[in-house]
């Protein structure tokens, strides 16, 4: 065999026992003649000793290895001296003092430095993941992604839901992003689409009574990437017969709250249960609707206190039916004209026109704003907002959408740029009440606000001809420090509602019908009452691991351009397989 134990599995208790190791040499060092080796595997790491004296052959061996060798080590275990112990290896009160040493396989020196986690270009990491993924850090993410995604498993049976594989090969569905699509070679001009998610199919196992369903996801979109998306990724996909919204909550609260301290026991969760917010009151009070809640600092409407104000900016707003609202930051009141200035181009990139601010410093009222401020103003301000001395306030005057945009992006950049949030804190909420539709005025019509197959809520089914925009779905996101971390709803299990809301979308018949058919002919054989949701995998683990982007936590990730630059994909292909597809390139 080419091992009896692996690098991280000594212990105190196996000194005297002849073992063998196999794995990576991760470093070398020598001191008065003896040579001590670094043995790496997966598991761990194992401090080898030679000396020239004794076992010369093994000796000789490790001396004349290099960093990322391939070696099996056999030898015996001995203790380290007592003062030589290192608290820091799990290995540390032991070494294995080598008699055996063979070389299963040498190593070029690597592109990349696996032994540290320095900081390495990214494309030159992605283009040998390989070696990346050797290194502690990149292996410990994989690692913790393996016991969220076993943890998962496992409580989903014991919850009495079975896993069902849906097929990666389907239909286009309308899920709001683009599809990625793949030729068929026997129905020529004719394709299937990655799955965005398995919508559909999850709806249908459902009408086929299996009442319980999850599965393990891969996803597919062709959108433009983010630290936090990729071109394919993986969530828990579930979904329930017989449930209302609160049920679905409830059984993924559970989870989660469950899980993390069985994965990640350093993380603590802020409030259990979790806050539940309206999409109105999320968006109104943090200006998004995925909030941060690890930190204050809400948007306070300053409207009423500024409704006479002489103020140009904030009168024009008022008077053209928008608001004026403000965030505080604390212990900022002496930032500098040169910080102030990058807000307020931060606030310009997010559609301000400009940026007020008044810091309330000790010798007075300060800022841009201060001297269109009004003392009586100003003390109601602080009465509203709770102010002090040493804040600094910052306005947004405009249209509702647009200030509270503008807001939320200045209280993310000023959490970071003030460090107000706890990184092992996780902030889990609920967001729900979302608007069942978005008016798209580009093309003068409806798009769904989630998807299609979102149930509106009940008391809102009379809505549809006289107040669409009033309309509220039974949708609901989980939140957490800033991200979406799930999407889910009620669905719609009948037909008329289901025909009705493809109407509403601009759907022509004959469009919903073969698109759509089979799905709403399901919906006629006794579909029962479902809901479900997706929590997202890659972001979850990325939050847990502390990590800056998914790219971190997926073995083979895409680079920000959705090349996978380690094959170099995507690539030509020969033009004989074109033509077996039928299909032309057009240049």
């Amino acid at each position: 065999m080419y091992r009896t134990n692996t690098c991280g599995e000594l212990r105190a208790e196996h000194a005297g026992q002849t073992v063998t190791l196999a794995g990576w040499a991760h470093n070398f060092r020598t001191f008065g003649g003896v040579v001590f080796l670094v043995l790496r595997d997966r598991h761990g790491i194992t401090q080898v000793v030679t000396k020239p004296e004794s076992f010369s052959d093994a000796h000789q061996a490790i001396e004349s290895a290099r960093a990322e060798w391939v070696l099996q080590v056999e030898g015996v275990v001995r203790m380290r001296p007592s003062d030589q112990f290192n608290p820091k290896m799990a290995t540390g009160e032991i070494e294995l003092e080598a008699r055996k040493v063979t070389v299963l396989n040498p190593s070029k020196a690597t592109p990349i430095v696996v032994s540290r986690d320095e900081d390495e270009n990214e494309e030159v990491r992605l283009k040998y993941r390989y070696l990346d993924l050797r290194r502690e850090r990149m292996t410990r993410n994989m690692v913790l992604r393996h016991r969220v995604v076993k943890f998962m498993r496992d409580f989903m049976d014991k919850h009495g839901f079975i896993e069902i594989e849906t097929p990666i090969m389907f239909k286009a569905t309308p899920e709001g992003a683009r599809d990625y699509l793949v030729p068929s070679r026997i129905h020529p001009g004719h394709f299937y689409a990655l799955p965005q998610s398995p919508q559909q199919l999850k709806q249908l196992l459902m009408v086929a009574g299996m009442d319980k369903y999850f599965q393990i996801a891969r996803c597919f979109r062709d959108e433009d990437l983010r630290g936090d998306r990729q071109p394919e990724f993986t969530q828990l996909d579930l979904e329930m017969s017989f449930v209302h919204r609160d049920d679905v909550l409830t059984l993924v609260e559970s989870l989660y709250t469950e899980m993390i301290p069985a994965v990640a026991p350093n993380k603590k969760l802020l409030s259990s249960p979790w806050p539940k917010l309206s999409y109105r009151e999320a968006v109104e009070k943090y200006g998004t609707d995925k909030p941060d809640l690890r930190f204050g600092m809400e948007l306070v409407d300053a409207s009423q206190i500024f409704a006479k104000s002489e103020f140009k900016v904030f009168q024009s707003a008022l008077e053209a039916g928008g608001v004026v609202k403000c965030i505080v930051a604390p212990n900022a009141a002496e930032m500098s004209r040169r910080e102030v200035d990058a807000l307020t181009e931060s606030a310009k990139a997010l559609g301000a026109k400009g940026l007020a601010t008044l810091a309330l410093t000790a010798e007075g009222v300060k800022g841009t704003a201060a001297k269109f401020v009004t003392p009586d103003e100003a003390h109601a301000l602080r009465t509203q907002t709770k102010a002090g001395e040493g804040d600094l306030i910052l306005f947004a005057a405009d249209a509702r959408p647009v200030v509270n945009k503008v807001l939320g992006g200045l209280r993310v950049t000023l959490r970071d740029k003030l460090n107000l949030a706890d990184k092992d804190m996780l902030a889990f909420a609920w967001v729900v009440d979302f608007p069942m539709f978005a008016w798209n005025e580009e093309e003068q019509r409806w798009d769904a606000e989630h998807h299609p197959f979102t149930m509106p809520q009940l008391a809102d089914l009379d809505k549809f001809d006289s107040d669409p925009a009033s309309i509220l779905s039974d949708a609901y996101d989980m939140v957490c420090n800033g991200y979406e971390m799930a999407s889910g709803s009620i669905r719609i299990h009948r037909r008329d509602i289901q025909n009705k809301i493809f109407q509403m979308l601009g759907h022509k018949d004959e469009d919903i019908q073969a698109k759509f058919g089979h799905m709403l002919e399901a919906f006629e054989y006794g579909a029962p009452p479902h809901g479900g949701m997706a929590p997202g995998i890659d972001r979850l683990v990325m939050l847990l691991a502390d990590e800056p982007n998914i790219r971190e936590v997926i073995a083979f990730p895409k680079n920000q351009n959705g090349r996978d630059v380690m094959a170099d994909a995507p690539s030509e292909v020969e033009p004989k397989q074109l033509k077996e597809l039928h299909i032309k390139i057009v240049e």
